[in-house]
């Protein structure tokens, strides 16, 4: 297989799955930061993802935005900043990343937060998003039901966490379902881990979603092409 040719055809990378400091408390990096490694890794954009959790709603929607626009003050003229949204529900420990989100969705999201995913997915699921369960094979998380997600995370490289992914790439291919890739970047030397390629630059939430609803996707996980729909 002529793998340069792949890299010709799909030129354009994004990082779905990156995290920033403070809205992330988790994140060792502030938005300004985190733009300037993913920058230095010849990204070509960007999705901040960060966390929407009973742990951190009660700050508000001006606060939880407020490290995307510091990204995309950031980033003008060096990659493109892409909104994205890491949901958690009272229900259990599970995350969700939602795509094809505008600043206009999160004081509903934050609203929907006590309701867990199955009604989170009735009430905004539409045709220009897609809702993807993150990392479902860590260790205290549940499979989501089946009518409640358009695709999983099936290769999360966070290396601070087993996400099992051979175990998510095979439950992806039984069930049909949409997958993604993503670093699930938050400390340091973890950057572009996984990305996604497109033959398209990735201007905005909603190119997200339609790219990974098309399936005319690949991954590049460090240089390793991974294409993920071969069935």
């Amino acid at each position: 297989m002529d793998f340069s040719k792949i890299l010709t055809d799909y030129p354009y990378k994004t990082e779905l799955h990156a995290h920033s400091f403070p809205v992330s408390s988790c994140g060792d990096f502030s938005a300004e930061e985190v733009v300037k490694v993913y920058a230095e890794a010849g990204v070509d954009s960007l999705v901040l993802t960060n966390h929407l959790s009973p742990h951190n709603c009660d700050e508000g929607v001006e606060h939880y935005l407020s490290d995307y626009y510091k990204a995309l003050e950031a980033a003008e003229g060096k990659l493109n900043v892409i909104l994205g949204v890491e949901m958690r529900f009272t229900e259990n420990s599970n995350d969700y990343l939602v795509y094809g989100v505008s600043p206009e969705d999160i004081p509903h999201f934050i609203e929907l937060i006590p309701y867990g995913i199955e009604n989170f997915y009735k009430e905004v699921k539409n045709e220009r998003n897609v809702i993807i369960q993150a990392h479902p094979f860590r260790k205290n998380i549940v499979l989501a039901p089946e009518d409640s997600i358009d695709g999983i995370e099936s290769f999360n490289l966070h290396p601070g966490h087993n996400s099992r992914v051979g175990i998510g790439a095979r439950y992806a291919k039984l069930c049909g379902k949409l997958v993604t890739a993503g670093t699930d970047f938050h400390h340091a030397g973890h950057q572009a881990l996984a990305l996604m390629r497109t033959k398209e630059k990735m201007k905005d939430s909603y190119d997200i979603a339609s790219a990974i609803k098309s399936r005319d996707v690949v991954f590049d996980c460090s240089g390793h092409i991974v294409i993920p729909y071969l069935y």
